[in-house]
């Protein structure tokens, strides 16, 4: 009998294993242990190789231990899915794991990284712990510029936690060579007085920690106005669409906010009030919860804060809330034969941009220098901007916050003339000085003698006298005061408004210069390699 099936107390031995016939992977192993699955191997690859954190909104990334300080997205495209993916197959000898697998270990990764405790995840540019703001590069290893009121400097490695996304692209490395300003200037169609204000801008968008005016580039067919708003936003915040359309609704407007710090708005001209409404909550600060894909209870929020631009012919067509929280510059227009071709301006832009980079980032830190010092002795809306407008003019000597309050006084005046309400209003108190009674009143006393309304003229006394509150800062800047404070005397009580003209003494503001806008300058030839400083 053979000796493998001899048998032994009464029973048949099992035959031997041999090596030829060893389980597949998955099976049991050679010592008769099951194999671990791929899920778990998964598992502990990424635990090996990634720390899993959560974000301050409740999304859960995965870190490298040994590699630039990036937030990567546990599923989407360039997430870590598909780099433990192929990580897997590396590890396993050509091994490649299933869909169910790498689905199991995702979730798995997803409640290890629930329980952490949320840490920051900044897009672009965020405040550093240790004082100042550091702006990411966008590049592969990670490097990024650190800013503070000493200077600034390129990082290896970025110390504070950056996400990238697909609408992002790398930044140049920023030099310095004490001319990049005015070689922005000379690619810019603008006059030196707007030019300072769009400086002011630049260096105030790498401050994340403050509300941003919405910068508006207007003129009229010739202008340059989307090739101006093109490199501005790239400068700041670089793009493969740094130019938008208008969004279709609020889901869209969202997607494209989450995944851009600057955002530009192209050929706008009428803005929807619920854009509207958006723009304005986006600069200063929003918070957007929907219901999460797949199930009934749980949401997703997105929260955001957002530097914003735009092109647009007329500004005045824009609704009185949003326009109290622009700043336009007038671009003037181009001649026939001082216009360049679009491939000549890029080229131009590409070989000045590290220099500029390297000028703004200068300013930027003489601002931080200079900020903590600031003091206003009148705070105007969009206080912390015009703080760090002042902070400029102390370190360049420039009028910036002067011409700011000069230009947004005339972006309130064009804002009532393209609402007819507020257009009506302000004949109203011209006429009369000052004009006193209910909301129902001020309606009729508007509409007599109209043969037909206009377009979103309010129907009732309540619409009237909401839509009067909502002016009423406009009205103020333009001279018009409205008090709604007091009440009729007869036993209804009626809420009753005060219109009185105010008397404003004539603020001295330096009138712009009708110099060309565009300096002559030399072709700027483009270097075949970047300096790096």
């Amino acid at each position: 009998m053979n000796a493998r099936t001899q048998p032994v107390n009464g029973h048949a031995r099992p035959p031997l294993r041999s090596a030829a016939s060893a389980p597949a992977p998955g099976g049991e192993g050679p010592a008769g242990q099951k194999k671990p699955s791929a899920s778990s191997r998964l598992v502990t690859l990424a635990r090996e190789r990634y720390d899993l954190v959560t974000s301050d909104d409740g999304r859960p990334y995965a870190v490298a231990k040994d590699g630039p300080n990036i937030a990567l997205p546990l599923r989407g495209r360039s997430g870590l899915r598909q780099r433990l993916a192929r990580l897997f197959t590396d590890t396993f000898d050509g091994e490649v794991p299933s869909q169910s697998a790498l689905a199991d270990a995702m979730t798995v990764m997803e409640g290890i990284a629930d329980d952490t405790d949320p840490v920051p995840v900044h897009l672009r540019v965020g405040s550093n712990p240790a004082g100042g703001m550091v702006v990411d590069l966008g590049t592969a290893d990670g490097r990024c510029v650190t800013v503070s009121a000493d200077g600034w400097q390129c990082a290896p490695r970025s110390p504070v936690l950056f996400r990238r996304s697909g609408a992002m692209a790398p930044m140049p490395t920023p030099v310095l060579d004490g001319d990049g300003l005015s070689k922005l200037h000379a690619l810019l169609n603008m006059d030196e007085r707007t030019f300072r204000q769009l400086v002011a801008w630049l260096v105030a968008a790498w401050i994340p920690t403050i509300p941003h005016p919405v910068l508006t580039f207007k003129g009229e067919q010739g202008t340059g106005k989307s090739k101006t708003a093109q490199m501005v936003v790239n400068l700041i915040d670089p793009s493969p669409a740094s130019k938008r359309s208008q969004p279709r609704d609020i889901k869209a407007w969202s997607a494209q906010a989450f995944n851009s710090w600057a955002l530009c708005l192209d050929n706008i001209s009428t803005i929807p009030p619920w854009l509207s409404d958006t723009l304005c909550k986006a600069v200063t600060g929003d918070g957007i919860v929907d219901r999460a894909l797949y199930t009934d209870d749980d949401v997703v929020v997105l929260s955001f804060r957002r530097v914003l631009a735009m092109t647009t012919i007329d500004a005045g067509a824009l609704a009185g809330d949003l326009a109290e929280r622009l700043l336009v510059l007038d671009l003037q227009l181009i001649e026939e034969d001082r216009r360049r071709t679009e491939e000549e301006m890029d080229a131009a832009f590409e070989a000045v941009r590290p220099s500029v980079l390297g000028a703004l980032f200068d300013l930027l830190a003489c601002v931080l220098a200079v900020l903590p010092t600031v003091r206003l002795e009148t705070m105007p809306r969009m206080a912390d901007f015009a703080r760090v407008l002042a902070a400029v003019d102390a370190a360049q000597d420039w009028r910036t916050l002067d011409s700011y309050l000069a230009t947004s006084a005339n972006v309130a005046t064009d804002a009532l003339e393209g609402d007819p309400f507020g257009s009506a209003v302000t004949a109203l108190v011209e006429e009369c000085g000052i004009w006193r009674g209910t909301a129902s009143q001020l309606l009729e006393r508007l509409t007599s003698g109209q043969v037909f309304r206009p377009p979103g003229w309010p129907k009732d006394a309540t619409r009237a006298g909401g839509r009067l509150k909502r002016l009423a800062p406009l009205l103020r800047s333009t001279g018009v005061a409205v008090d709604d404070t007091q009440r009729s005397q007869d036993t209804q009580r009626h809420r009753l408004f005060v219109l009185t003209r105010m008397e404003r003494d004539p603020e001295p503001v330096s009138s712009a210069t009708t110099a060309p806008g565009w300096p002559p300058v030399a072709p700027v030839p483009r270097p075949e390699t970047l300096p790096d400083q």
